[in-house]
């Protein structure tokens, strides 16, 4: 059972994320049991074989950075406390961090055959726990939508079957309602101007950026390992590194070191607050 503290921090976390409100977060939180972002850390603080890690937002052809950046620290923390992680993405940034990262390709575009593909990888992986941060959720005609409404089924692989078929426990990390996760939260999802994504999960996070959402979950896994992994994390110099893989923001759909149109000093000063509110700096 959690202590009455962790439950605090938690929401003091929650509230962290959502902050800002840049797509209407606050609004979608209230219907969260408080206390998400501690269980979600708590599952995937008792994996030692595999998690897999979903990531990836297609724009115009490519790959933005949201997502991405969240996914490389959650896997390097992940790695030191005894997982192991993968990243499951389709082409181009499934190509882009191969020769850094472990990465399991998923086919863009080839929907009739999703159920297959995810029925083969978990029978590979068997994984611990799955994670999804800012992969595009299945709406309800079973296409994929951008914030925009555009659809964007031609460019984006199916995480969704992975999360529907698995028998372990599910995170899900979203900024906007139309990644996947926001199924759990469908109702409160009707007054945002975007098509929502149906697909559900065990635990999700709602962050004003997704990336952050990964950071409230290594708030804790800092904490309980008494290590202060969230120093370690540098949003520009992962920024620098998927941009010369051709990485894009998202909103503003250009080459640059941003997240949702803002500059990498705003998730630097998020790291900072939870670092404060962990108590690793005053």
């Amino acid at each position: 059972m959690p202590t009455a503290d962790e439950q605090a921090l938690s929401r003091t976390i929650e509230d962290l994320l959502v902050a800002r409100n840049l797509r209407g977060m606050q609004k979608i939180q209230p219907h969260l049991q408080p206390g998400y972002c501690l269980r979600a850390a708590r599952i995937l603080e008792g994996c030692r074989g595999n998690v897999l890690i979903g990531t990836g937002f297609p724009v115009v052809q490519t790959f933005e950075t949201d997502g991405p950046v969240g996914a490389i620290a959650l896997y390097e923390v992940l790695e030191k406390t005894g997982a192991t992680p993968t990243i499951v993405c389709g082409q181009p940034i499934s190509r882009a961090l191969a020769d850094r990262f472990r990465v399991h390709e998923i086919r863009v575009g080839d929907h009739d055959a999703r159920e297959h593909e995810a029925q083969d990888a978990l029978a590979r992986y068997r994984p611990d726990a799955i994670v999804s941060i800012e992969r595009p959720g299945q709406a309800a005609d079973g296409g994929y939508y951008n914030m925009r409404g555009e659809s964007i089924s031609a460019y984006t692989a199916c995480f969704d079957t992975f999360v529907n078929l698995c028998d372990c426990p599910t995170v899900a990390i979203g900024d906007g309602g139309n990644e996947i996760g926001m199924g759990k939260v469908a109702e409160a999802l009707r007054g945002l101007d975007i098509v929502p994504a149906t697909t559900s999960c065990d635990e999700l996070i709602v962050a004003d950026v997704s990336n952050w959402g990964a950071y409230g979950i290594i708030s804790f896994l800092s904490i309980w390992h008494e290590c202060d992994f969230l120093a370690e994390i540098e949003p520009l110099e992962t920024l620098r590194y998927i941009s010369q893989l051709g990485s894009v923001d998202g909103v503003t759909r250009v080459n640059e070191l941003t997240e949702d149109s803002l500059d990498p000093a705003e998730g630097k000063s998020v790291i900072l607050q939870l670092r404060q509110v962990t108590g690793f700096v005053d």
